[in-house]
């Protein structure tokens, strides 16, 4: 008997974003401690990961909730963080099929990460579930590490932390050099967004910006230069040529 398409495309997301998930798990074990060494309890650490899926966000809002009153800064901080998230749905939103939209796209939205964008947006045509498959893995790590590191605490030592860490970026340069090898412009874009980051981490006049709106300005940036000097024709244009 074979197998309901559903449930394929839903299992060969669930594969795709497996490693996505153990990278998240990392990183999540040390949001975790940070949370509890700051006065959360265990239980509120892990409700913040379930309810908010989201790294720099939560950092950030865990250190205003640690400083009560400041709400404007939450506001600004959030939405600077936050805002590329739109962007990606945006972009994203072109490639579900027709069956992708409405209210799915009101529940699913919530699971749009960096990493999970980066992946789906390599398929050619994303379905409701392949994308709930390839977000439930990740979903899962996040919250468990959550779990993990406010339970754990202090036990792993500060170096084997950090080391942590840099998962998440090993795993994302995993994600995009395939691509960039099979579209050389691509890695062009890369390019210029590496370069924006720099001068925004650098330079005096700019490092002073928070990091949520340095990473808006420099993925608009990159990818208005990549759309303006490289545009990508549609299948349709391409038929016609």
């Amino acid at each position: 008997m074979r197998a309901d398409p559903m449930m394929r495309s839903y299992f060969r997301g669930v594969r795709a974003g497996v490693p996505i998930g153990l990278g998240y798990l990392s990183v999540s074990f040390g949001l975790g401690i940070l949370a509890v060494s700051m006065g959360l309890s265990v239980w509120q650490a892990v409700l913040i990961s379930m309810v908010t899926l989201t790294s720099a966000g939560q950092l950030s809002g865990i250190h205003t909730m640690c400083v009560p009153g400041q709400y404007m800064e939450m506001l600004v901080s959030q939405l600077t963080i936050n805002v590329r998230y739109s962007f990606m749905s945006i972009c994203l939103s072109q490639k579900t099929d027709p069956a992708f939209k409405g209210i799915y796209r009101l529940l699913l939205g919530f699971f749009m990460t960096d990493e999970i964008f980066a992946v789906a947006s390599t398929e050619k045509s994303v379905s409701r579930s392949y994308f709930l498959g390839l977000a439930a893995a990740p979903y899962i790590g996040w919250a468990g590490g959550t779990l993990l590191g406010a339970l754990l605490g202090d036990v792993l030592p500060e170096r084997v932390m950090g080391a942590l860490c840099l998962a998440i970026y090993a795993m994302f340069v995993a994600i995009i050099v395939p691509q960039i090898r099979a579209e050389k412009t691509l890695g062009l874009i890369v390019g210029v967004s590496v370069l924006l980051s720099a001068l925004f981490y650098y330079l005096p006049a700019l490092n002073g910006i928070s990091s949520g709106l340095s990473v808006t300005v420099c993925a608009i940036v990159a990818a208005v230069l990549g759309a303006w000097f490289f545009p990508k024709k549609d299948e349709e244009e391409e038929a016609d040529e």
